[in-house]
């Protein structure tokens, strides 16, 4: 700029930097009038960085005062340019300047730590208002401002702006809001509805004469529209507070406020109605009120209203954002989290998920549980390092892969082994814990490999909770690590407890600290239903949580339980068949025997009907025996497998075919049915209810 700028510059009553002066708010490049207005200021030929890294912002102070200056906001050109929201910014700084531009000199005030406390309330009657000086006045926009800025969320920056008010710059204040706010860029459509959002006052046992004016029941209308081309609507336009007996304030009120009986504001310069100006709409309204014995408000009473409206704008338009985005990432999170567990035979199942206590630090902790042939079922805990929408995302991809490799019928230890090849192959440091176990309900065991996670706790049904020893491994997306696979008993009564670090890790312990204490919580818990009754599932996921102390939560935490029933050996009947012509008739004769030593005879036609129909259908290509087991639970399941990958496919058979009926019999006669393909070839099942005890 090296001799551009002019040391005094007069602006022309007439020219472009008068209209823009008086305007008040920020330009850039995209406005016509910058150009025009900065040659009449810094000279003919300025030489200002080209493109939007350019801003000139009038300092306007309220009348009388008016302009009392202007800046100019320049970056280089290897900067990035300036965007819509740093005109905001520039607005507030501006207005700063303006207002200490617009300022007496005044003493600088003491040394204070933190944050300079509001000056006092008066005393009842009083004729001093604590607004009187300048310095005053400037030390509290500056713990006003702090204090709404404290708010996340919408109900604390509203609360934050009432508190802050009251009772030392007003009375009274009522807050307005659109009705619905517009969140972010989108345009909204209709009228401009106010709502009353929130209303704070000075007590009436601490102000002499209380405040009648305040009865809003009487009065304060809770939904106001905004009518194009009213009073209301012209002060909304405007960037700046007017005082209510100014005639277009005056005949805004009753709009605002309703027309009811009891209605009565302050006269004089006794009310302050401020807009509430966002990024780039009004969206709402703020009412400022003395009482009739007070000083009224003054002219720079004016500029304090318009910080503490601007930055409570600002605060509620992030606000609003930022509980968007909130919302968004917790509904994420939460589709990729099962919506309901399944019911598997032999075990039953409980789960918890809790984010993390700061709002939409959303994270990467998930669980499930996926059934498998031979009524097994597989449980899944696992925690992808990181808090963040990417966290989410690769949570949801590998939680993917571990359905699809479980439904494979691979051992845990491989499982993991391939949930670490994801991981690398998303990325670099994609990392992530996981514990992945195997129930088998008719052997009674358990089949665990770890990947770096916290271990599992097993409350047997004595009351004796037990650290399950099982090698942690290595997190997956480390790469080149063998997993280890662990079998245990898991006895009838007892109960598997998987769950994420948030669980036992914070800042006021490590994780093993963490680990004892939930495992004397489990011991804790059983010793008060008794050794002969294990508590109830979702009880106990209830009081696990309660081992979190207030403010000890800052990580998301998911909890999987798992109450171990399995199936008796005299529930279960198995057996082995050559493939050929005679198995189907054979399988016949061995089901009817089983039904009837547990009494189910009323169940043997049509499970004689599905078994043959099923063995057939193995028969006809398997090389090697085909296996035949029935399960008595709450329902009679029925499993057979072959070697042949193959899976049977429903198809409606012609009137002249001689087969393809067998699965649509099934698919009729069978309460559930469906088929897998293991790594030895598959498994058809089906399912058929039954009135039996058991």
């Amino acid at each position: 700029m090296g001799g551009a700028a002019r040391p005094d510059v007069s602006v022309a009553p007439s020219g472009i930097l008068a209209k823009v002066l008086q305007a008040g708010e920020p330009l850039g490049r995209d406005s016509g009038e910058l150009d025009p207005a900065l040659r009449e200021l810094l000279g003919p030929n300025p030489r200002l960085p080209r493109g939007d890294r350019v801003l000139l912002a009038p300092l306007v102070a309220p009348h009388p005062r008016g302009v009392v200056g202007a800046a100019v906001f320049l970056r280089r050109p290897d900067r990035d340019a300036f965007h819509p929201e740093h005109r905001h910014l520039v607005g507030e700084l501006s207005t700063h300047a303006a207002l200490g531009a617009s300022q007496e000199p005044v003493t600088p005030p003491p040394a204070v730590t933190r944050e300079a406390a509001p000056p006092p309330a008066p005393a009842p009657g009083s004729t001093v208002t604590p607004m009187q000086r300048d310095g005053d006045r400037i030390r509290f926009v500056g713990a006003a401002t702090r204090r709404i800025a404290r708010g996340i969320d919408l109900d604390e920056i509203v609360l934050g702006l009432c508190r802050a008010t009251t009772p030392t710059f007003s009375d009274a204040i009522l807050v307005y809001l659109r009705d619905p706010l517009p969140v972010g860029d989108e345009r909204p459509t209709g009228a401009l509805v106010l709502r009353i959002r929130r209303t704070d006052q000075y007590p009436a046992e601490e102000a002499e004469g209380g405040f009648p004016f305040l009865e809003l029941t009487s009065f304060a209308a809770e939904l106001c529209e905004v009518r194009p081309g009213s009073a209301l609507a012209e002060v909304l336009r405007g960037v700046r507070p007017v005082f209510t007996d100014a005639p277009v304030a005056r005949a805004a009120l009753p709009e605002l406020l309703g027309d009811g009986e009891g209605f009565t504001v302050p006269g004089g310069q006794r009310a302050i109605l401020a807009p509430l100006r966002g990024r780039r709409r009004v969206i709402g309204a703020a009412l400022f009120l003395r009482r009739p014995e007070r000083i009224p408000f003054e002219a720079n009473d004016l500029l304090v209203a318009a910080q503490l409206a601007t930055h409570s704008a600002l605060g509620i338009d992030k606000a609003v954002l930022y509980g968007r985005e909130a919302y968004i990432a917790d509904e994420l999170q939460r589709t990729m989290l099962p919506e309901t567990l399944p019911r598997p035979t032999g075990v039953r199942l409980a789960s918890r998920y809790l984010p993390a206590a700061e709002t939409a630090r959303v994270g990467g902790d998930w669980y499930d549980a996926i059934p498998l042939p031979s009524s097994r079922v597989a449980l899944v805990v696992g925690d992808v390092m990181g808090h963040s929408m990417t966290s989410a995302a690769i949570m949801g991809q590998l939680r993917t892969t571990a359905q699809t490799l479980a439904g494979l019928d691979l051992p845990p230890q491989e499982v993991l082994h391939h949930l670490d090849e994801q991981a690398q192959r998303l990325g670099a440091d994609r990392m992530a814990t996981c514990l992945y176990a195997v129930y088998d309900p008719v052997s009674h065991r358990i089949t665990i490999a770890n990947a770096g996670h916290p271990p599992p706790i097993l409350l047997h049904m004595g009351g004796l909770a037990e650290v399950l020893r099982v090698p942690a491994g290595a997190p997956i997306g480390v790469g080149g690590v063998d997993f280890e696979a662990v079998e245990i008993d898991a006895p009838a009564g007892a109960t598997l407890l998987l769950y994420t670090d948030g669980l036992v890790e914070s800042r006021l312990r490590d994780m093993w600290t963490g680990v004892e204490q939930l495992r004397e919580k489990l011991q804790a818990i059983a010793r008060l239903t008794g050794p002969d009754h294990p508590p109830p599932l979702e009880a106990l996921c209830e009081e696990v949580l309660n081992i979190l102390g207030p403010g000890d939560r800052d990580d998301d935490i998911a909890l999987l339980a798992a109450r171990f029933e399995g199936i008796a050996p005299t529930d279960v009947a198995h057996w082995f068949l050559e493939p050929e012509n005679a198995a189907p008739g054979r399988a016949r004769r061995l089901v009817r025997g089983a039904l009837a030593r547990w009494g189910l005879e009323e169940l043997s036609d049509p499970v004689e009907l599905l078994v043959s129909e099923v063995v057939t259908n193995a028969v006809r290509c398997a090389s090697r025996p085909v296996g035949i087991r029935l399960l008595r639970t709450h329902v009679l399941r029925c499993e057979v497998d072959d070697d042949v990958p193959e899976l049977p496919r429903l198809r409606q058979a012609r009137v002249t075919d001689e087969g393809g009926r067998g699965l649509y019999l099934v698919n009729r006669l069978a309460r559930r049915w469906g088929a897998t393909r293991l790594s030895t070839g598959k498994v058809v099942w089906f399912e058929v209810a039954h009135g039996g005890t058991y």
